[in-house]
């Protein structure tokens, strides 16, 4: 960085120290697209990337008094976004083993139907998955079963992460509507579980 340069972030970052919305603006002008570009490709979706930019900002703006005018804004920012980012990975986390330790418990408290082995009631869940319309049951499969994301189903089959949760919520509405009725609870929650 030249001299010149530092002298005018030294500027801007005292002016929003102050409060100076308009040295907001060129500093978010300066780095909103090269930190969106890093976001991009650890997150994968422009969804997230937006959500972490504008709480990126946010953070800036509302801490705005404590910023050490010394070290590059930059440097600031790029922590900022990493913490951000390992705060939504560590969330994801936290709720898959959350979803995992549910299922663990619902299918040991609910075992009371003897007649209704698990492979019978595995087999029938399939059999109703297998009903649905091709595009939809591979939808279906990679988001549920593989655990993959809308945005990782959208690029591998290519097409919309819009169309991929049409075809989830449709898929949910058939297996709901559809899924043998004769089947016990415990299975039922399982069915609403997985699909859920």
């Amino acid at each position: 960085m030249n001299p010149a340069s530092q002298i005018n972030e030294k500027e801007l970052l005292l002016r929003l120290r102050d409060g100076d919305y308009s040295a907001f603006e060129i500093i978010y002008s300066n780095h909103k697209k090269k930190i969106a570009h890093r976001l991009l490709r650890l997150l994968n979706s422009g969804d997230l990337v937006e959500d972490v930019l504008q709480e990126l900002f946010i953070r800036l703006w509302n801490n705005r008094k404590g910023i050490d005018i010394e070290k590059p804004i930059e440097a600031y920012l790029y922590r900022i976004a990493t913490n951000l980012v390992n705060d939504y990975f560590r969330e994801v986390s936290r709720n898959k083993k959350l979803a995992e330790e549910l299922w663990y418990r619902i299918s040991e408290l609910y075992n009371p139907f003897e007649e209704v082995s698990q492979v019978s009631a595995d087999s029938e869940l399939f059999r109703s998955i297998d009903r649905l319309p091709e595009q939809r049951k591979k939808v279906f499969l990679l988001c549920k079963l593989e655990r993959k994301s809308y945005s990782e189903v959208s690029r591998l089959l290519q097409i919309s992460e819009a169309a991929v949760n049409d075809h989830i919520t449709k898929a949910n509405r058939f297996l709901r509507d559809n899924y043998d009725k004769a089947i016990p609870f415990a299975v039922v929650i399982f069915c609403n579980h997985l699909i859920g």
